[in-house]
């Protein structure tokens, strides 16, 4: 018997452990064309939150009593397909089950002597495409500008960060704790930090964090940070909207201030980045980011937390701040 996760309320505010149900079921077989998959590593994402709401968005809703999916590294413990053999690990959007069977349809190979497994699900996965696509497509940093990037010790938010100094760019990162801002500093070289549970104005501490104004900011949180940094951006400045974890779990979508004015008076550009728009360039991505990795340009964070049965925890901590980098399942 293995186990499956079903999500089994849509939640009101922020989940809860309530919201899921963990199940046991017969062990599957593959069927021919088909391969068996061991899950080992599962990854949690804020954007799981969005499809828990009944509504069209660029991605289904997940459906209730129905098993939830994000992207998993797993083992082919049996393979009647040709294309994949057994002790090979892959990586794809998969169900959160514990054994499951493919055709093999939208399935990456993942090569362990570039990184750890997991790290597929991070700096070599959607993670760290998003950071580089993101830059790329709409952020276009030129050497010399100012970056600023908030959920900068998240797993996205860290490895942008960390772009923008090999493009030779000013980084200024926003996150939530004092022991944050500072790793942050010291291990991924970020220029300044601001602890934004600690600063009375959010206007003021960008301003003197960023003397020659805000040249391209990536948005991973929304809200009163964006509108903070809004007031502080250059002419031409572009924004990428990423994420805005600050406003997934709110009920009612809470009314802040008019961007329009300053954008239509700095010429800034604000537009919104969804990674599956990019999937054609994942492949130059991602060899540039495995150099940078080999070549110890790029660094990254893990929070691991132990066994199938922690996901929805796992999950829930993401909005809690209790992840550094990428938060993973290892099964």
């Amino acid at each position: 018997m293995s186990k499956t996760i079903l999500f089994k309320n849509r939640p009101k505010g922020k989940p809860a452990t309530s919201d899921f149900e963990i199940i046991s079921e017969e062990d599957p077989k593959p069927a021919e064309g088909e391969i068996l998959l061991e899950a080992k590593y599962i990854s949690v994402d804020p954007y799981l939150r969005g499809r828990m709401r009944d509504e069209k968005s660029y991605i289904p809703p997940f459906e209730l009593g129905k098993p939830l999916e994000s992207m998993v590294v797993a083992e082919v413990v049996e393979s009647n397909n040709s294309n994949f053999e057994k002790g090979e690990y892959v990586s794809g959007m998969l169900q959160w089950k514990q054994l499951q069977t493919s055709n093999g349809q939208g399935l990456n190979k993942v090569h362990k002597e570039l990184a750890p497994p997991s790290a597929f699900l991070g700096v070599l996965g959607l993670t760290g495409l998003t950071a580089y696509l993101g830059l790329d497509k709409i952020g276009k940093l030129k050497e010399g500008e100012t970056l600023v990037v908030s959920g900068a010790a998240g797993a996205v938010g860290s490895i942008v960060g960390q772009i923008g100094k090999i493009k030779g760019c000013r980084v200024v990162g926003i996150a939530g704790s004092d022991e944050k801002v500072d790793h942050i500093k010291e291990k991924f070289g970020f220029d300044e930090g601001i602890n934004y549970n600690t600063t009375k104005s959010m206007k003021k501490a960008i301003s003197e964090a960023c003397p020659d104004g805000v040249d391209v900011y990536f948005d991973n949180v929304g809200g009163e940070i964006l509108d903070a940094v809004l007031q502080n951006v250059n002419k031409d400045a572009r924004i990428i909207n990423c994420g805005a974890i600050s406003l997934y779990n709110e009920t009612e979508v809470p009314t802040g201030p008019r961007p329009e004015g300053i954008l239509i008076k700095k010429t800034a550009l604000m537009q919104g980045f969804l990674i599956r728009d990019h999937a054609k360039d994942f492949g130059t991505a991602l060899k540039q980011l495995g150099a940078w990795l080999q070549e110890g340009k790029l660094k990254y964070d893990e929070t691991v937390v132990e066994g199938f049965e922690k996901l929805p925890e796992a999950f829930i901590g993401l909005f809690e701040g209790k992840n550094t980098g990428k938060m993973v399942v290892k099964v």
